[in-house]
C-alpha cells in the first residue's frame, strides 16, 4: 500500500467492483485508454481478477473513504511492448470522471515514480497516450516526462481500429531533478 496527502493506492479486492463498474461502465474513460467501457459488475470482477491482479497494478483511492475511483500501474518487462529492458516500466492510469481535474493522478504518479525508481530500481519509465487525449498529455508534462517518439497505426483491438501513440520517457536522473 502507498499514500500520498490525499490517496491511497492499494491492491484492487473483488469488493472494489461495484465501484469500478461504477466508473469503468463511463465510455469517455475506457475509450481514451484504449478499452471497452464495462457492461456489468461481473464483467469489472473479471478486471480484477485479471489485468488488474498484475504486479505494481493499484486502486487509487481517495483517504476519505478507501474507495476506488481510478487505477494506476507499472507495467514491468515483458507486459509492455514499449519496455525493452528489465531496469525500465510503463506507467498507465486512468481515473474516473467526477475526479478529473482535481490533480490526483499527477499526485498518485509522483508516488509510482518513486516507487519504480526507488523501490524497484528502475532506470527508466515510460507513458503514453493515444492522440486527441489531452488530459493524459497535461499529466506526463507536468510530471516531467520528455517526448520520445509517435507510433503511428497502432492496432486498439477493443475497438478494431488504429490510432497514433505519443511515448514519453522519464529517466532516474530527470525524475531527481524534478524533485
Amino acid at each position: 500500500m502507498l499514500r500520498t496527502k490525499r490517496l491511497i493506492l492499494r491492491r484492487w479486492e473483488e469488493s472494489d467492483a461495484e465501484d469500478l463498474y461504477k466508473y469503468a461502465s463511463d465510455p469517455d474513460i475506457g475509450f481514451a485508454a484504449g478499452w471497452k467501457p464495462h457492461e456489468s459488475e461481473e464483467e469489472s470482477l473479471e478486471s480484477i481478477k485479471g489485468v488488474l491482479s498484475e504486479p505494481e497494478t493499484y486502486a487509487v483511492c481517495l483517504k476519505e473513504d478507501g474507495r476506488a475511483i481510478g487505477a494506476i500501474s507499472l507495467k514491468l518487462y515483458g507486459s509492455s511492448a514499449d519496455v525493452s529492458a528489465k531496469d525500465e516500466c510503463e506507467l498507465g492510469y486512468w481515473i474516473a470522471k467526477p475526479f478529473w481535474g482535481q490533480g490526483l493522478i499527477p499526485e498518485a504518479a509522483k508516488e509510482m515514480l518513486c516507487r519504480a525508481f526507488e523501490d524497484l530500481k528502475m532506470s527508466k519509465v515510460w507513458c503514453g497516450y493515444y492522440d486527441g487525449n489531452e488530459k493524459s498529455k497535461r499529466v506526463q508534462e507536468k510530471l516531467g516526462f520528455k517526448y520520445q517518439y509517435t507510433k503511428d497505426d497502432v492496432f486498439v483491438p477493443a475497438f478494431n481500429e488504429t490510432r497514433t501513440e505519443i511515448m514519453s520517457c522519464m529517466t532516474k536522473e530527470e525524475w531527481k531533478n524534478e524533485l
